[in-house]
């Protein structure tokens, strides 16, 4: 809207500033002949060209034609808060939270203070060492431009050969992989591609799905597995296990106090550095696979939820796969909010497995898991 209201205006000063040129030049060339007319004969009166009428009359009626289709800024203000407070009285809270937090930076003027020390670096120097100031802003809705005058920071001494030195661990409480294996033993911070593989192959409960078992469901059903996205994939771990069966998948993740995106990219795997609100950037039907890890559970808003799920339905395929892996709710809330909200999508259910979750925090809020594998219908 800002862009079309300044094209207005610039083609209405270029109109403005013809008819300018356009009067000066009739003033000049009628003074000229008046002056010549009245040596000659004092009676006659002087008459403007033709050409000169018909331009002038083109060049008002634009200009009357663009200021009536300009909108009046006090009925354009007026009309939009109305229409505001229509909405505030009608639509869902969340939903007026959770609308501000789109990939182009509409929430940014909401956090000021966290924008302003964004921006606040030296030029021509190496940019702030502020990871966790990027993440705070991206979770808010508030995805800035890049630093355009400082350089980002870069690992010393990196090397191939030793993991660590690709990183800066300056970011993080630890400051080697080690340390964060230790502190995260199932969270992937080992990057073998061996021991990534296991949990991913192995069949212990009705919630696992092993890979192997994966691609003879889809091989059953005549549809191929190329491309795929991982939500909340952490370090890449699904990522690594399936490009050693020749699939590509791309790995959302955040840097939440460990360097997750890091430990992707060490793999050759592609890390997304997008939050779970945020619109994936991957074209209309081409993923074959998306898989919903940990990060995917009851704590979004449950507008979120629907908006992330149909933003999953966009970027798959006819005959594409939804995995839902230990998808954790309350047993009340699945039964009366999730799987109805699922259910929307109108996929077929190729698996749906539920089972109690045993911890604490499970047993005390009556928490279940959910795995399920969905098949988009092939045609619409």
């Amino acid at each position: 809207m800002a862009g079309f209201t300044m094209s207005l205006n610039l083609l209405l000063l270029v109109a403005m500033v013809a008819t300018n040129i356009l009067s000066l030049y009739h003033l000049s060339s009628t003074t000229s002949f008046f002056q010549s007319t009245v040596k000659s004969s004092p009676s006659s009166v002087p008459t403007v060209p033709d050409h000169l009428l018909r331009q002038l009359h083109t060049i008002r009626a634009a200009i009357n034609h663009l200021t009536n289709h300009q909108p009046d800024k006090s009925t354009s203000i007026a009309s939009t808060l109305t229409s505001r407070a229509a909405v505030s009285s009608s639509a869902p809270k969340d939903l007026l939270l959770y609308s501000k937090l789109s990939p182009i930076a509409s929430a940014c003027h909401n956090h000021p203070d966290l924008l302003h020390e964004y921006m606040n670096y030296t030029p021509f120097s190496l940019c702030p060492s502020d990871t966790d100031l990027v993440e705070k802003l991206i979770l808010r809705g508030c995805h800035p431009l890049p630093r355009r005058r400082c350089f980002s920071r870069t690992p010393r001494n990196p090397t191939d050969s030793k993991p660590e030195s690709n990183v800066i661990w300056s970011y993080y409480s630890c400051k080697n992989f080690d340390c964060l294996a230790a502190k995260f033993p199932d969270l992937g911070f080992d990057l073998s591609l061996e021991k990534s593989k296991s949990q991913f192959s192995s069949y212990k409960s009705e919630l696992d799905l092993p890979i192997s078992q994966l691609l003879q469901i889809a091989k059953s059903a005549n549809s191929v597995l190329r491309l795929a996205v991982d939500v909340g994939g952490g370090t890449g771990s699904f990522a690594a296990a399936m490009k050693a069966r020749n699939v590509t998948v791309l790995t959302t993740t955040m840097n939440f106090n460990a360097p997750y995106s890091e430990a992707v990219a060490l793999r050759g795997l592609v890390p997304l550095h997008v939050p779970l609100q945020q619109r994936l950037p991957v074209f209309d039907g081409v993923v074959d696979l998306v898989r919903c890890g940990r990060a995917v559970n009851r704590w979004i808003p449950v507008t979120v939820m629907e908006f992330f799920f149909f933003d999953l339905d966009r970027i798959l395929r006819g005959g594409g796969y939804l995995w839902l892996d230990r998808f954790f709710s309350k047993k009340v809330d699945l039964e009366n909010v999730y799987a109805p909200m699922i259910g929307k999508l109108g996929y077929k259910k190729v698996k749906w497995a539920v089972a109690n979750k045993m911890d604490s925090s499970g047993v005390k809020h009556g928490e279940v898991f959910l795995t399920a594998l969905l098949q988009k219908p092939v045609a619409r």
